[in-house]
Parts: structure tokens; sequence; C-alpha cells
């Protein structure tokens, strides 16, 4: 833009627009966004050059907690900002309420590059000159000196590349860096000291993504590498020649100058342990910053890193443990690096660091701990390492509860470990954080959690008690929680003083399962009123109190509704026909003919199948809907073809309902009876077929010619290969009578044959609580009918 002169006609206009108002993402400030348009107008006003600049304000606001009037300061805010019309008033006012309530993230300190100035050196190389980037020459020129001097120039050089401004000057100084690689590459091993001064300059270069080209260059990351493998070399004939000084000195507890020689030896290992630790953690940090780019990375994984970080977690420095946590954290996200944690068994030893008092070492270790547990195996480890207490005792801790939360509810998808939550002081802080939400919006890791441990009998008991059950309740049933609703029906499928509970609130679930109410919140309330298999529960009072029947039925109907839903129904279906007055009433509203055409319908999906099978199987106990079933619906033949489904669920069930079919209807027991009969049959026939002779029988089918045995002819025209007749065919041709009594005898009061699994498996008496769910048989337990019982 032009320049006015003094005296010029011409004079600028400057214009804000298009104010809009956003906050910070990190702070607590607002931001305002404008845009400025200056204009330069000639003598007659006419505007002859333009140019717009886009601005933006940042609004502070310490003084803003919980406590804040927020529609004070907003007033404030506009007041004394010029950029903020007051027609935004209530903007700002609503901006800075959620400023108030936003929770703090731990995200921004993990985020954030590591910076040079978090950095300080050695006490030992601090210098009392100040470094200047005119002097730099001078600086170059004693790396070519003694080690001593060599330590000198490259903190004096440090002491520059500390302050970002000087970097793109020392980058153009390609004489500078070199000498300083050179150096490092040849004298690292001469001197911790200067070793971790230059790699510190590096790491300052680092810092920013422009400048890893520059440290790629100089090789800095492989360099670093080795520095780090040789040190933990050196840390290990640390540790060994300590051990045997302490072994020697215990041995000899009364000689003084073995006690004092590793006294000594101990303060000397402790003053290296040091100047390791920062050579270690700087290196480190520099390779984080380079592992920005995948490919480093790999290269840096191919050089085993990841072990190299596990064998550190045993220090007990925080910072050092800080960056190697993080550096971990980061690597976890692939698999092959996950697979060498688990190696190492890096969860063993993370796990002394939980909890701790560093509370940004806590945190990132539980996020590393987060990543981790999505691997089965490691949550396995993570569990034999005691986290699950330690988990559970960061509940009290809102920094880390998240966190905390997260990981167990990882843990709880393993149905082995939910029981070990029962004695853990764990479930009473998870029911008053849930308790305490009142009716706002929970947390999505708090009523997952509590979901899973919801599955567990123990857990159940303990979150029933006192008056865990009625809060959880009112709370579903006022806010339509589908989330809440879904840990109750979790509840609800324990057997035991558990399920009794639930005897007080079966009207209002019932109440609950209509087409006004959402549908998901409708699914959960039926699956819950399906797990309540109570023998002192009166179905039919409900069905008809609550008009259910029309309901259940209409959903049935393919496509009429949700899967999920038409699922439920069945599933209830199921359970109130284990009552006989229920059952009847059922048959009576043309549920059957319906729950037959589902099947045609949902044929594909095994868990339908299973449900609806189960229904018939409840069904044929009671007479007036046996009778319906057998004589007016095709049930049974529907049940005889899925009789060799590839469910084993669905077989057994099936199995169950033909054989209470057979016992009561003659002509389906015949058929039932022929088609198992065919099966076998076929299945022997196949056997036969396929069945290969193994080379050692093949040698007993020829002769020394080749030729079989058993001839080339018919093998139907060899009668004597055929079964002896002795013993059922007499002299004269006659049956014997013994034969004739004993297939007398097995043809029964039905007149035909007992089923071939009849044969193979006895019946059994009926248990008297029966599974509200197909998929509640014991492999255990035979659900075979048996006459004796009736």
């Amino acid at each position: 833009m032009e320049n006015l002169q003094a005296g010029d006609p011409r004079y600028l206009k400057r214009r804000v627009k298009g104010c809009t108002l956003d906050v910070h993402p990190t702070e607590k400030a607002l931001i305002v966004q404008y845009e400025v348009e200056a204009t330069i107008l000639g003598e007659l006003g006419e505007a002859m050059v333009g140019e717009r600049k886009e601005c933006q304000k940042i609004i502070r606001l310490k003084s803003l907690n919980a406590n804040t009037d927020t529609s004070s300061l907003a007033r404030k805010v506009v007041e004394e900002c010029r950029l903020i019309h007051p027609s935004k008033l209530r903007e700002v006012e609503q901006l800075l309420f959620y400023l108030q309530n936003r929770k703090p993230s731990n995200d921004n300190q993990e985020k954030k590059r590591v910076s040079p100035r978090d950095f300080a050196p050695y006490a030992g190389v601090e210098l009392d000159e100040e470094a200047s980037i005119g002097n730099i020459e001078e600086y170059v020129e004693l790396l070519y000196e003694d080690v001593q001097e060599k330590i000198r120039g490259a903190t004096l050089i440090f002491q520059l590349a500390r302050n970002p401004d000087n970097l793109e000057e020392l980058i153009e100084n390609e004489a500078a860096l070199g000498a300083l690689a050179r150096v490092l590459r040849e004298d690292w091993k001469q001197s911790v000291d200067l070793a971790t001064t230059i790699v510190y300059i590096f790491f300052c270069f680092s810092s920013f993504s422009q400048f890893h080209g520059l440290v790629t260059h100089f090789k800095i990351g492989a360099l670093c590498m080795n520095i780090i493998e040789h040190e933990l070399k050196r840390f290990d004939l640390w540790q060994e020649e300590l051990q045997k000084k302490k072994a020697a000195c215990e041995e000899f507890s009364e000689n003084q100058n073995l006690k004092k020689e590793h006294e000594k030896s101990f303060r000397k290992y402790q003053s290296l342990l040091t100047k390791q630790e920062q050579l270690l953690r700087v290196s480190l940090c520099l390779l984080l910053n380079l592992a920005e780019d995948t490919r480093t990375e790999l290269k840096m994984r191919n050089k085993n890193i990841v072990h190299m970080l596990v064998k550190i977690v045993d220090r007990e420095d925080e910072e050092l443990l800080l960056v190697v946590v993080s550096f971990l954290k980061k690597l976890s996200i692939f698999l092959e690096n996950k697979n060498d944690m688990a190696e190492a068994f890096a969860v063993e030893k993370l796990a002394r660091l939980v909890p701790c008092e560093h509370e940004e070492l806590l945190s990132t270790t539980l996020r590393l701990l987060l990543n981790l547990s999505f691997d089965t195996s490691l949550r396995s480890q993570m569990v034999q390492a005691g986290l699950v207490p330690k988990l559970c005792s960061l509940l009290a801790d809102e920094g880390q509860r998240q966190l905390s939360m997260c990981i167990l509810y990882h843990i709880t998808m393993e149905d082995r470990f939910k029981s070990m939550f029962a004695d853990t002081g764990c479930i009473p802080q998870l029911m008053r954080l849930l308790f305490d939400c009142g009716e706002e919006k929970m947390d999505v890791e708090l009523i997952s959690l509590c979901i899973n441990l919801a599955a567990n009998q123990s857990n159940a008991q303990v979150i029933c008690g006192g008056s865990g059950l009625k809060m959880l309740m009112k709370r579903a049933l006022k806010l339509k929680d589908v989330l809440v609703m879904k840990m109750i029906r979790n509840l609800s499928q324990h057997n035991g003083p558990t399920k009794s509970l639930f005897l007080d609130y079966v009207g209002d679930l019932a109440a609950q399962v209509s087409d006004e109410e959402a549908e998901e919140f409708v699914i959960e309330c039926l699956g819950t009123l399906a797990n309540l298999t109570i023998p002192d529960l009166d179905w039919a009072l409900v069905l008809k109190e609550y008009n259910l029947v029309p309901y259940l039925k209409d959903r049935l109907k393919p496509g009429l509704a949700e899967d999920d839903l038409i699922l439920e129904v069945v599933i209830m279906i199921g359970t109130v026909s284990m009552d006989d007055s229920c059952a009847a009433l059922l048959a009576k509203s043309g549920i059957i003919p319906a729950l037959i055409e589902l099947l045609n319908a949902q044929q594909e999906d095994d868990e339908f199948v299973c449900q609806i099978v189960y229904v018939f199987y409840q069904m044929v106990f009671h007479k007036a809907t046996r009778d319906v079933i057998i004589k007016d619906t095709q049930a049974p033949a529907y049940l005889i073809d899925l009789m060799h489904d590839n469910n084993a669920a669905i077989r057994k069930v099936c199995d169950n309902t033909l054989d209470i079919i057979a016992e009561y209807d003659e002509e389906w027991g015949k058929k039932i009876q022929t088609e198992k009969f065919r099966w076998y049959n076929s299945q022997w026939l196949e056997m036969v077929e396929n069945r290969q002779l193994d080379e050692a029988a093949e040698a007993f089918l020829y002769g020394e010619d080749g030729e079989s045995f058993i001839g080339t002819g018919d093998v139907l025209e060899r009668p004597d290969l055929f079964y002896s007749a002795d013993g059922i065919i007499s002299a004269d041709g006659a049956i014997s009578p013994d034969f004739y009594g004993d297939f007398h005898d097995d043809l029964g009061q039905t007149g035909y044959l007992s089923s071939v699994s009849d044969q193979f498996v006895p019946s059994a008496q009926i248990p008297a609580d029966r599974p509200g769910s197909a998929y509640g048989f014991r492999p255990d337990e035979h659900f075979f009918f048996s006459t004796s019982s009736r």
C-alpha cells in the first residue's frame, strides 16, 4: 500500500467487518476474528486503493471460575472490546458459560512438542560468559581443541540454539553444524557432558519439523540410537559391579575398608547415573521428535527401540520416565510395536507407575495402558500385574477418572475378570458417580463400565444392594435412559435373590411397552421382562392388564419393525409361554401362525430360528397349546426340517420338542422316527462309501497275482458274505419266538420303535426352572421329556 506523505490531500479510511466469536481451544479465553478493510480516498472522496486483512484478537479471562457471574462478565467484555457489537451480548454470555463448564483437558501437554527451553544444561557445564551469535566462529574453533574446550564451545553454541530466533542463522553455518556432528560421532564415549550438550543442540533443531531434514542429514538419530544402546550396557555393568561389592560387603561385614569402598562406589554410581539419565532423556526426546515421520519411526523399531524403552522403565527418574512412556504411547498404536511390548513384559513394568505422585507421568502411563488394553492377552497381563484394584482407587481422582474407567471397561469385556470387582470397592464408587449425575447426561465411559459389571451375578448383588435397583429404575423410567435400562436388563438375567427384586417393577416395565415410547427403550424393557422367569409371577394378569398380546402379535410381522425389536418380542413370548394360561391365550390370538411366517422369513438367522423353536418347545408342554401346534399348524414339519441344522443349539431344542410331540401323537411320531432313521442311515451309508482302506489292509485283499480274494463278480451274488441268520430263523424257516418277543417289547405302547436319540441318551427329569432363552441350555443337562414325570 502506498505511504501517505504529510500534506497529502488523500486520506486513509479503515473499517472493521465480519466480526465472529469463538472460544480458545485450550485456554479460558475468547477469540475475536474480524476483517479490516483499508481504503485510500482521493481528493474528491473516491476510492483509489483498497486492501483487506484478516485479524484476530484474544480476550483472556483470568478471573473466570466456577462462581463467576457470566452475565456481568459478558457485559464487561462487550463494553471494553469495541470490536464486539452490543447485539452479540447473548452470544458472548453463552460462550462464557461454555468456558465456565468446560472440563480441563489432559491432552494439551502431550500434544505440545517438547520445547528446548524445557531443558537446562548440566550444572557442571554452566558458564559465566554469555554467548553471542556474532562470535559463532570462535565457538566453532573451540571444537577442534581438547575435550574441556570442546565442552565449552558446545555449551556456548547451545546457549544460542536455545533461542529459536537464532536457529535460522545457525542452520546457514554448515561448518558449525558439521563440526558438532563430527565431534559427537568421534568423541561421545570420552565425555558424557560433551555428548549431552551436543545432542541438546540438535534436539533444539528437532523441535521444529522444518529442521528434521538437517538432523537426518547428519545422521544424528542413528547416532542417538547407538548412544542409548551403549549407555544401557554400561548401566548393566555398573549394576553388576555394584552388586558384587555389596555382596562382598555383606559377606565380610566386619571389614570397614570394604564398607567404605562400597559407599564410595555407590556415590560414584549415583553421580554417573544422574548424568547418564540426562543424556538418555535428551536423546530420546530428539528421537521422539523425529518419529513424527513414520518411516523414521520404522527404522527405530528395526533397531529395537521398543525393548530399549521398556528396559528404561525400571529407572526412577520421573522426567526420564515421562519421555519413555510418552514414546511408548506413540509407538503403541502400531501392531508390531504392541507385540514387542508384550514380549518385553511392558505391562508388568508399567504397573509400578500406577499410581504415582507425578500427575503428568501418571496420565501418560494410563493412556499407554489404554492403548495396550485393546489386546486380549495384554488385558490378562494387566490383571495379573494387580492393576484392577489400583485403577479402581484412581476413580476418586477426577483428573485420572476417565482414563481409569476406559481401561477398566476393556478389562470387564472379559467375563472371567468381572467377578474381581465385587470386593474392590469399585462398584459403590461407580454407583455414587452415577447417582451424582442427577438428571444430567452421564459420561458414556461410566455407564458402559456399569453395564459390563452388571452382567456378573456377584456384582449384580452389590449393585442392587440397598436402594441401588430402585434408584436405577427411577432414573431409567423418568429420563427414558436407554443405557441405564440396558444395565437393568443385565441385572435381571441373574437367578437368585436379585431376580426376585424385579417383581415390584413388572408393571412399570410393562407400561413402557407401547408405540408411544422410543423403540430402543422398548427393546430394553422387553428384554428385562423376558429375563424374569419367576414362578410367582402371574404373566396372564400382566398381559391382560397392559394389553400386551396385540402389541406382541403385531410386531411379529416381518418388515413392520426392526429385527432387534422383533427378536425381543419372540423371546418375551417364549418366557410368558411357560405359564399354562398365557400359552393358551397366545395360541388363541393366532400367534403360532405368525411365528411360523416369521420363521420362514428369518430362516437364515440362527438367533431368530432358535428363539422361535424355543417358543414351540415351551408350548408343547401345555395340553391346550400342544394340540394347536400338532393338529392345526405345520410347526412339527418345520421342526423336522430343522432337526439336522448346523447350529447345535437349534438341533438340541428341536430334538427336545420333537421328542415331546412323538410322545403324544402317533402319526407325527412315526414321521419323526422315519426321518431320524433316514438321517442316521444316510450318514452310515456315506461313511461306508467314503471309507478308504489303509495300506496295511490292502495286502490282505489281494493275492500274489493281484487278484482280489472276493473275486471280480457282484458282491450281492455272494450269499456267504451276508449276516448269519442263526438265532433269528429256525431250521424250518420260521421266526424265532425269542426274537419276536424282544421285538414286541421294543415297540412299546405307541407301536413304533423308540427314537434313535432315546437309544443313546436316557431321558431325564426336567428341571423346575427351565431357561427363559434357548441359549440358556447347559451342555451337561438333558431336557428330554420323560413320561414318568407327568
